[in-house]
């Protein structure tokens, strides 16, 4: 077995696209659940109206790069304002169904035939990322077709626009988590989080809690929509399937795997969803590849290995349902 091949993709799977996309979306997840207690599960709506506020602006309308980023940020805003004035009037699963249609129409909406012009249908939109990649400085102080260092004998390497999109990402999760930090210990974040323990008490006392919702799903909805811009920069496409509502329970396994309402408990979640579902693939797959598995093939590992991870977070919701940074009193939400 590769042992060195194994450990090198693990490593590198913590601190890839993947993690840093879901990661900055989760954190977003973690203002509204973790914080507010509320249930949405739209959250990949706010990346997907990001991603192609991007594209569209782009590719259709032949403007700049940073006026597609302009564009992404105020759907995302226009986004939580359609979703939240009708749904946050609504109490726990009330909230999650009516966010899931949501997040279904605005997909089924990017895939649609009739709009296949401007938003490409079910093949998406793609050519929209020059201008980002136009400032990469890894590009023009690395010479190499790669760029990274030896962790001891394991190699971890990057190509100059993995390099870039990866630097950025991990910005965006600094600066999220930073203003994360500074909201939640402020009177406003002690409102969200009195809202999330006991809503009515905190009507009692005068305090808008509509109002406060809003702002918090607007708040959650930008940061998270973040994560739709890395999506479509490192693939440089967007294609209306990836921002299913699968998308958005794996951010929900995140934030619960790190610890909800926890500043860096969706970081880590996420680091620790796909370094397990990588390192398990690997393994498997080198397993099988050296004959010491003989009850099934190469094809069959990506399946098994979802089996196996999913039985983990199974046990951690079972002996440890607060996550691994978390506090069970953080989960434990006014569903009344």
């Amino acid at each position: 077995m590769d042992w060195i091949t194994i450990i090198s993709t693990t490593l590198k799977s913590a601190v890839g696209v993947e993690t840093v996309l879901y990661g900055v979306a989760a954190i977003g997840l973690n203002v509204h659940f973790g914080y507010t207690g509320l249930l949405n599960f739209g959250q990949a709506a706010f990346m997907g109206v990001a991603g192609y506020g991007l594209a569209v602006t782009v590719t259709v309308m032949g403007l700049p790069f940073w006026v597609g980023i302009g564009v992404g940020l105020v759907a995302a805003v226009l986004l939580a304002l359609l979703m939240g004035i009708p749904t946050l009037h609504l109490r726990a699963d009330y909230l999650a169904i009516v966010t899931i249609a949501g997040a279904e129409i605005v997909r089924l909406i990017f895939r649609s035939v009739a709009f296949k012009d401007v938003f490409g249908g079910s093949d998406g939109q793609r050519g929209f990322s020059n201008g980002f990649y136009a400032i990469n400085p890894f590009e023009h102080f690395f010479t190499a077709r790669q760029y990274g260092f030896n962790l001891g004998p394991v190699p971890l390497f990057f190509s100059p626009r993995q390099t870039w999109v990866i630097f950025v990402g991990w910005v965006l999760i600094a600066l999220a988590c930073g203003v994360v930090f500074l909201l939640m210990r402020s009177p406003w974040g002690r409102v969200l989080k009195a809202i999330r323990e006991d809503e009515d008490a905190v009507r009692s006392l005068g305090k808008s809690v509509f109002s406060y919702k809003m702002q918090s799903l607007v708040l959650g909805g930008v940061i998270g929509s973040l994560g739709g811009f890395i999506y479509g920069l490192a693939y440089a496409s967007v294609q209306p399937d990836v921002f299913g509502t699968e998308t958005t329970f794996y951010m929900y396994t995140m934030v619960i795997l790190g610890g909800a309402a926890r500043v860096f408990g969706p970081v880590i979640g996420s680091m620790l969803f796909w370094v397990l579902l990588v390192l398990v693939y690997g393994v498997l797959a080198e397993a099988v590849g050296a004959g010491y598995i003989t009850f099934m093939d190469v094809n069959q590992v990506g399946a098994l290995r979802w089996i196996l991870v999913g039985l983990g977070l199974i046990l951690l919701l079972i002996f440890r349902p607060q996550g691994i940074f978390g506090d069970k009193r953080e989960i434990a939400i006014d569903a009344r």
